[in-house]
């Protein structure tokens, strides 16, 4: 198998398609956003016209006020590498959201959930707020607290949950970095990702995003646990009305939407560099996909 992570920005699906030509490769999708239809613009989604003909799975599979919940997504993303597999064609997983890329290839049990637990949580959430909320995680596991922005309210009392219900810290749950698949790792960086974040955001606002985030408001965007968090949909949340109506500034929203991307970008960088499986390419270099195959090939004839 082979892996593409990274943070965002740095041409992860692009590469993967590539490579999937190459190799005559299926791809399987592990960006956690990647997951809603209509959410395309925003996350960044490949259009299928660029999409060079190779099979992509796991996109456009969950309700916009459907939670993305890792567990599940694991099983999905298994049953689709076993079956990849089993036909004899290599499996590409390619996304950012790194705890979707362990949970589909590591060997990982994720702890169950308790809806009681979890309705008092945020119940206290809604009473003291994000920031507080967060700042007991870090009182109790400050390694999940410095991998959580203190904006991201589920996965903070998702954190809390599973502490309560294991009485162990959230980051005891994420044992070592154990495979369940022979996976070869490509991880992407460039060094000019700041600029990069930007003119990614422009670009995304020039192309319809406002409109994307309308259109999704009467399919109940404003309400979906996850959805609704994801960077540019929530800031733009905030300056539209339920008809989708502007009542604030959207040069604002842009600019926090830039500003919360870099910080992303940080957390992941932070999250994959962990990983000693990940061998590390500069994205910027004109010969990337000759770089990659570089790596891959000499796995591959093992």
């Amino acid at each position: 198998m082979i892996a593409i992570v990274g943070p965002t920005a740095t041409g992860k699906s692009d590469l993967g398609t590539a490579l999937a030509v190459r190799f005559d490769a299926e791809i399987i999708n592990a960006d956690s956003m990647q997951l809603y239809p209509g959410m395309d613009i925003g996350t960044a989604k490949l259009p299928i016209s660029q999409r060079q003909g190779v099979p992509h799975h796991l996109l456009d599979v969950w309700p916009i006020t459907r939670s993305a919940a890792v567990a599940e997504y694991q099983s999905m993303a298994r049953c689709e590498i076993d079956r990849i597999r089993a036909a004899g064609t290599i499996p590409i997983v390619v996304g950012g959201s790194g705890l979707y890329v362990r949970g589909a290839l590591d060997r990982l049990d994720f702890p169950g959930e308790s809806p009681d637990i979890r309705a008092r949580l945020n119940e206290e959430l809604s009473s003291v707020g994000s920031p507080a909320l967060h700042r007991k995680l870090a009182a109790a596991d400050p390694a999940a607290a410095a991998a959580i922005l203190p904006t991201n309210a589920r996965r903070i009392v998702r954190a809390l949950e599973v502490i309560e219900l294991t009485g162990r810290p959230f980051t005891a749950t994420m044992p070592g970095f154990d495979g369940l698949y022979p996976t070869i790792y490509v991880a992407l960086d460039r060094p000019d990702l700041d600029e990069r974040v930007e003119l990614r955001v422009s670009r995304m606002m020039q192309d319809g995003l406002v409109d994307e985030v309308r259109a999704l408001l009467p399919l109940g965007l404003r309400g979906g646990p996850t959805a609704a968090k994801a960077l540019g949909y929530q800031q733009l949340l905030s300056v539209l009305d339920d008809e989708g109506n502007l009542r604030g500034d959207l040069a604002e929203a842009t600019e926090l939407t830039v500003r919360g991307t870099r910080r992303l970008v940080r957390r992941q960088r932070s999250w994959f560099r962990r990983d000693p499986r990940n061998n590390w390419l500069d994205a910027s270099r004109p010969d990337l996909l000759d770089a990659a195959l570089e790596l891959i090939r000499p796995r591959l004839d093992q």
